[in-house]
Parts: structure tokens; sequence; C-alpha cells
């Protein structure tokens, strides 16, 4: 299936859902193990049926899913196709079901709550050493640029953060930074919360998408936001 727009996704108006780095994120909260145990099982027969299924994890008072399409085209600018991970009409059909199901499991969403953590590393050389990186980070050379047109190192399982490659800057000392995704909710306070403990904002020139913090020794991370898709296709 073809890799759907911003636009398109913050038309579905998925209330429980968060749009972050490749994918649609949700948690569902829960009051015990087996309560959770019993959605992920009623979810996963739902995912058997459109031939669809989520990743979930369950942890205490919570189940978190997400959705993404291995499969799904992208066209470059010359009309090329590639097949990246992304997120397809498929994973709004099975959102739109599972909010239906936590709904007749009398579960609350907390959307503001989902975060995605990726790694980056400023470089000239991507191609050069993309294969070091994928070989050490998932011992599989096929990684690198796995769903992906780039050279970005990506495990298919989910064990580790994604590794992207941006350009390096010869001179800046760090070239690895975090970058964070969180709901669109949730930024305002991480960012006070960062520079309450002692954090610095460096550059918010892109905010609300993009914020640059440092802590004391000048390390950086970048908070990063998508817009709400709720609220954006209500706007």
């Amino acid at each position: 299936m073809d890799m759907l727009s911003g636009e398109a996704i913050a038309a579905a108006k998925l209330t429980d859902w968060r749009k972050l780095a490749q994918g649609l994120h949700g948690r569902y909260l829960v009051d015990a193990f087996g309560t959770g145990a019993r959605f992920v099982t009623a979810v996963g027969e739902a995912g058997d049926t459109l031939g669809h299924h989520p990743s979930m994890s369950i942890g205490t008072g919570y189940v978190d899913l997400k959705l993404v399409s291995a499969d799904a085209i992208y066209r470059d600018g010359e009309g090329v196709e590639h097949v990246v991970e992304w997120v397809t009409q498929q994973d709004v059909d099975l959102a739109r079901l599972i909010t239906e199901i936590a709904a007749d499991h009398q579960l609350d969403a907390d959307p503001a709550s989902v975060s995605v953590l990726e790694l980056g590393l400023d470089t000239a050389r991507s191609a050069t050493i993309a294969p070091v990186w994928a070989a050490l980070l998932t011992g599989n050379a096929d990684a690198q640029g796995h769903g992906s047109p780039s050279d970005e190192i990506r495990d298919a399982t989910g064990r580790i953060p994604n590794l992207w490659f941006g350009e390096a800057n010869e001179h800046e000392s760090q070239r690895f930074h975090i970058e964070v995704y969180v709901a669109p909710e949730a930024a305002e306070q991480r960012i006070i919360a960062a520079v309450a403990a002692g954090g610095t904002v460096v550059d918010d020139s892109g905010s609300p998408s993009l914020t640059v913090i440092a802590d004391q020794d000048g390390n950086r991370a970048v908070l990063c936001v998508a817009e709400t898709p709720a609220s954006k296709a209500e706007s």
C-alpha cells in the first residue's frame, strides 16, 4: 500500500493514537495483567481478521501498541518507488478497530504518555560506516537501509532504537545525539522538566516540531513532536 501523508493520517482523527517517527503509537491503561492479556488476545484476533498486526507489550498498568507497515510504498521526486516502513491505510483501519476493542474492554487510552527514542550519528560517510553499525547493533548487515531509502539502521525485531545518519559538521565535537519523540501535549512539560533539572534550550527555531536541549556537559538531544492528528484535523 502507499504510505500515507501526515495530512491523511490527521484526517483519520485517531484520537487514541499518536504518530511518532515511522508509526502510530497507542497506550491503554489496565488494572491487572490478566486484563491486559485478554485485550491483547482480542487485538490479535482482530489482526488475524485483517491480515495485519501491531507490535504489543504489556507492562504494569498498561498495554503499548505500535502500528506500522513494513511494505509501504514511497515515491521519490523522480517517481521511483521505494519500499519503506511507514503508516498505510491498513494501519489506520486497525487503529480504529483497536480503539473499538478497547472501549468494549472498558479501557482508557493514555496517548500523552507514548514516546519513541532514536539515535542520530552525524557523518559525511554514512555508506562507509553504516555496515559496521548494522553488524554491531543487530548482527545483520541487511539492517542497513531496512525500511528506508537511506543508510539508516533499523532492527526488524524492534530490539534497539533506529540509528539514522545526519550531515557532519567538522567543527562540532559531538557526533552522536538522541531524538526523543513525544506526543504534542507532553512536549511543553517535558522541556520545562529538563530545564528545571539543569538543561538548556540550545535551539528552538524549529519548535514545536524540533527543540534542541543540552545537559550541563553540552550533550545534546532533540525533542521531536508531530502535530496531534485529531486536533490538526479539527483545526
